[in-house]
């Protein structure tokens, strides 16, 4: 089969690969329908030293059972299905309490000898754990938004989630990426009443007020800061959704919230230390977030994707072939992509 290989900076290559096959009792087999590339994907690309051999990637997939092991008893073969972008078990002590992402018997795709998502097919370890069935539709723009679930909009739910986000809350959202832009759905669907979207690039700010953003705001730092105090009578928000992962978004973050509010980091953190000394104490701020369990929040979320009230697939704004996926990985890193979603 052909997937998605990385060798290093810039060095992403569609390759024939071995075919997947069923090596676990608890294994499903999937015919990948549909995939996408990913923000983070995009830190590998930009950093991974060169290697000789190369890595399998690719974490969010939608896809049909082709097969699957004697012990699997949820899933036959043809159901539709979404893969979140860990796999798990669903039944040890972590996925009981909601922390899919801690399973004792999970892992990542593209490890270990475990298929990446972007390619034609993939073995998935713990599949009655791990997978969600879809209703079967062949609707592009639904099979868009259920790719949502695997990973980015279930990540700006992880994030409205842990900030403790309700229709009391005012929030800013910072980075108008895939994540940022679900961190502004899922904000407005769990009630906020104000949402301010720190970005700076017009096309996806205009979604983001699409999604529900109340206000934008272009500039960065201090300045950045400064205005989301003016929008909110000198106080900052109770809530920060940082969905960006770099110090200078976490610093503008501190900046924004309000004494006794909290700041919430989906964004995966491109540094070692950040500001949480004397500033954070004093005013009572509270940081949370952190890896978005998706496994434990795609059932919440489905009905309203399938029933159409909420429509995170349009943050795809370019799809492509499989073997266009190189080229799909330079226009996101160029920003010339928001979000590439792969059609095999």
């Amino acid at each position: 089969m052909r997937a998605t290989v990385i060798y290093g900076a810039g060095d992403v290559r569609v390759e024939t690969v071995p075919d997947p096959k069923l090596s676990e009792p608890t294994d499903a087999l999937l015919r990948v329908v549909r995939s996408c590339i990913c923000g983070s994907d995009l830190w590998p690309y930009g950093s991974m030293p060169a290697r000789d051999r190369g890595v399998r990637i690719g974490h969010e997939f939608l896809g049909i059972v082709e097969a699957v092991g004697a012990d699997v008893t949820t899933l036959k073969t043809g159901d539709l299905v979404v893969a979140p972008f860990v796999y798990s078990d669903n039944t040890c002590r972590f996925c009981l309490e909601g922390l899919h992402t801690s399973c004792l018997h999970g892992g990542n795709w593209g490890a270990k000898g475990v298929d990446g998502g972007q390619g034609e097919a993939v073995r998935v370890p713990q599949a009655d754990g791990t997978l969600v069935k879809l209703p079967h539709t062949e609707d592009d723009d639904l099979l868009a938004s259920l790719l949502t679930l695997s990973d980015v909009f279930s990540t700006g739910h992880h994030a409205a989630v842990r900030a403790g986000v309700n229709e009391r809350t005012t929030v800013t959202v910072i980075g108008d990426g895939a994540v940022g832009l679900s961190a502004v759905l899922a904000a407005k669907r769990l009630g906020a009443e104000r949402v301010i979207l720190m970005g700076r690039h017009q096309a996806r700010t205009d979604l983001g007020r699409e999604f529900g953003a109340t206000d934008v705001v272009a500039e960065r730092g201090d300045e950045g800061i400064e205005k989301v105090r003016e929008l909110t009578s000198g106080e900052g928000t109770h809530t920060v959704l940082e969905c960006v992962g770099t110090k200078p978004a976490f610093e503008m973050g501190v900046g924004a919230v309000r004494p006794g509010g909290t700041v919430s980091r989906v964004g995966v953190p491109q540094y070692d230390e950040g500001p949480i000394g004397p500033s954070l104490f004093r005013r009572n701020i509270t940081v949370t977030g952190g890896v978005a369990p998706a496994r434990h929040y795609i059932p919440e979320l489905l009905d309203d994707v399938v029933e159409g009230r909420y429509q995170p697939g349009k943050v795809f704004d370019r799809t492509i072939g499989l073997e266009e996926v190189p080229g799909g990985y330079r226009a996101m890193a160029d920003r010339e992509a928001l979000k590439v979603l792969v059609k095999p």
